[in-house]
């Protein structure tokens, strides 16, 4: 008797279950290989909005040339709102905002801009540095529906950052919308978590009606606001 093949056999067995399961219908893909960003940059699979250079990825939202400043490694607030050239579904979001170091009005007034996904449903850019309004309208709310969980914003003039991950509600077989939902990080700091995207757009969006595709909004509200290292990665 081989007692060597004998004892071969549960190894062999197990990595045949393995294989097996690897191969399966229902089974894990192997994970493709993505290189990660170092100090809020791109990693290798994103497709990046803004690197500082030019305004090629954006149009205005009424069709035409965006007229956004551009300096200094940034754009800035001015001249109706942008628009992504390219549609999206369910992404990753990273992008970085300043809001004006001279402060000016309060409340609403200060700081305000917006990230509309879809160019339907708005994360809030706002001036939240001891300014104080409606708690679902300050800085990182997911607007007119939930405050962040908590203020961490920096100071007027500082560099902030979002990472939001983002699905969109979508129309399902039976004409009932199938809910989406926001997580967003605020200066790593965890505000919304994975809330409810029900469907209705939020105030002042571009459009409206559940769609599984549409583009990113940047907001013009007339403040100068500023924003930089801007890159999805498509979850979908």
């Amino acid at each position: 008797m081989n007692f060597r093949a004998i004892s071969l056999l549960p190894v062999v067995a197990v990595s045949a279950a393995l294989l097996s399961f690897a191969a399966a219908p229902g089974g894990n893909p192997e994970p493709a290989p993505v290189t990660p960003g170092t100090a809020g940059s791109p990693p290798s699979d994103a497709v990046v909005l803004f690197d500082g250079k030019d305004l090629s990825s954006w149009k205005s939202d009424d069709g035409g040339e965006p007229k956004w400043k551009v300096e200094s490694g940034y754009m800035e607030v001015h001249g109706k709102s942008l628009m992504t050239r390219q549609e999206f579904g369910a992404i990753q979001l990273h992008l970085e905002w300043a809001a004006p170091a001279e402060v000016k009005g309060e409340g609403q007034g200060r700081g305000n801009s917006g990230v509309y996904f879809q160019g339907r449903y708005e994360i809030q850019v706002l001036d939240s540095y001891q300014n104080k309004t409606y708690f679902n309208g300050q800085a990182a709310s997911f607007y007119g529906h939930n405050a962040p969980l908590v203020n961490a914003s920096r100071k007027p003039g500082e560099w902030q950052t979002y990472d939001i991950v983002f699905h969109p509600p979508k129309p399902g077989a039976d004409g009932k919308v199938q809910p989406g939902s926001f997580t967003v990080l605020h200066n790593g700091v965890l505000v919304q978590d994975h809330i409810p995207v029900l469907g209705d757009a939020s105030v002042s969006a571009k459009f409206s009606g559940a769609t599984p595709t549409g583009p990113l909004m940047l907001q013009d509200h007339g403040n100068p606001v500023r924003y930089r290292n801007i890159w999805v990665r498509k979850l979908d």
